[in-house]
């Protein structure tokens, strides 16, 4: 099992940037991959970014090049780095952990950006 606990969200202008953290409670190396999802009001519950055990990295392309995810192995967390935020990227934010067949989930984080 992994426990993963997401800290970072607020409430921006549009333009501005926040960085997500997810901290694991296991070595992430040990997680096939770690992901950030987001979940607007109304709306379904949608892939943001993803980064691999090996390091690799994709993005959605609603996010491409505006949002980076990185990790910090030594800490076990995970982060999202979100740069020129618009008003459509608000939503609660959720870090995911993909293990073997299971996915595990945070809590989730708020963002919200004001026009």
């Amino acid at each position: 099992q992994v426990q993963l606990v997401e800290s970072g969200g607020g409430l921006v202008q549009a333009g501005g940037s926040l960085t997500l953290s997810c901290a694991a409670s296991r070595n992430i190396f040990s997680i096939n991959a770690m992901a950030w999802y987001r979940q607007a009001p109304g709306k379904q519950r949608e892939w943001v970014a993803s980064i691999t055990s090996g390091g690799s990295t994709n993005y959605a392309d609603s996010v491409k090049g505006r949002f980076t995810i990185s990790r910090d192995t030594a800490k076990n967390t995970v982060y999202l780095q979100m740069n020129s935020l618009k008003p459509e990227d608000t939503a609660v934010y959720y870090c995911n952990a993909f293990v073997v067949v299971n996915h595990y989930w945070g809590q989730g984080t708020q963002v919200t950006v004001s026009s």
